[in-house]
């Protein structure tokens, strides 16, 4: 078993992305991690976990993703002694600073409300929000339509984008989603668009407005300009920056001390 906050070689066919689906981790965003592990291998270790059925990444997912693409054997790893409701905690408080999206703190909630069985009350405790803030995020990975989750999986739809579109009609969010997408709204506009459809009287409304802007659609937004890849320094002070909050933490997880170690210097593959 795993243990420990020492770093370790582990395999990476045997590294299990359960907890993956409640990331986003856009093709994109994975291409930028591969050039960084060719250009300067491995900056940052993996967080994994030992789960019943093997080892699972808690934090790490465009390293485990990009490293298979490249054929790598094995990445470095620090193993949490948690089980996998302590896991899916440590992901909130892992990226506590850089903050996961709305979107994923929904998936998130979703995820430990309905295949953990915890309530909305534990919920909050564990994740040190308020009850309110709980229910709104269940809400909002509850009511938003499958088809838009899977276009922010995609990368074809912002995730900001996504929590705007989650106040439509369930029957209106897939319709509007493709117009954001086809062309080429920003988050400001579609959360113009929202406005609009919401201030329609009825789906026919709705659905009218949306047929229209497919036909007549105003000026495409310019394309964003391309996102820096993080230098070698700035890798290693991410991580640095991580191990200092997970340690700062020590939540209590399950009658489990939930401390993230995680190697501070540079090591290549």
């Amino acid at each position: 078993m795993l243990e420990g906050a020492a770093a370790q070689w582990l395999r990476v066919e045997t590294l299990g992305e359960r907890l993956g689906a409640l990331r986003l981790c856009e093709p994109e965003a994975v291409a930028r991690m591969r050039r960084s592990l060719e250009r300067h291998g491995q900056l940052a270790a993996v967080t994994v976990f030992t789960a019943d059925d093997g080892v699972e990444i808690i934090d790490g997912f465009k390293r485990l993703r990009a490293a298979r693409a490249l054929g790598w054997s094995a990445l470095r790893a620090h193993a949490l002694d948690v089980d996998v409701v302590g896991a899916k905690i440590a992901v909130a408080f892992l990226h506590e600073r850089c903050g996961l999206t709305e979107l994923e703190e929904a998936w998130l909630v979703r995820s430990l409300y309905r295949d953990d069985e915890l309530s909305q009350a534990q919920i909050g405790v564990h994740l040190g929000r308020h009850k309110s803030w709980v229910s709104r995020r269940l809400l909002m990975a509850e009511g938003l339509d499958e088809a838009v989750q899977a276009d922010v999986r995609l990368g074809l739809l912002a995730p900001r984008a996504a929590v705007e579109l989650a106040q439509l009609p369930r029957g209106t969010q897939r319709p509007a989603a493709q117009l954001v997408t086809r062309t080429g709204l920003t988050v400001r506009q579609t959360a113009q668009l929202v406005g609009e459809l919401l201030a329609c009287d009825s789906d026919t409304a709705r659905a009218r407005l949306l047929c229209d802007r497919h036909e007549h659609p105003g000026p495409r937004a310019a394309p964003r300009p391309a996102r820096r890849a993080r230098t070698a320094a700035e890798w290693i002070l991410a991580d640095v920056a991580t191990v200092r909050r997970a340690a700062g933490h020590g939540v209590q997880l399950r009658g489990t001390r939930f401390l993230a170690g995680r190697e501070h210097h540079h090591s290549s593959r």
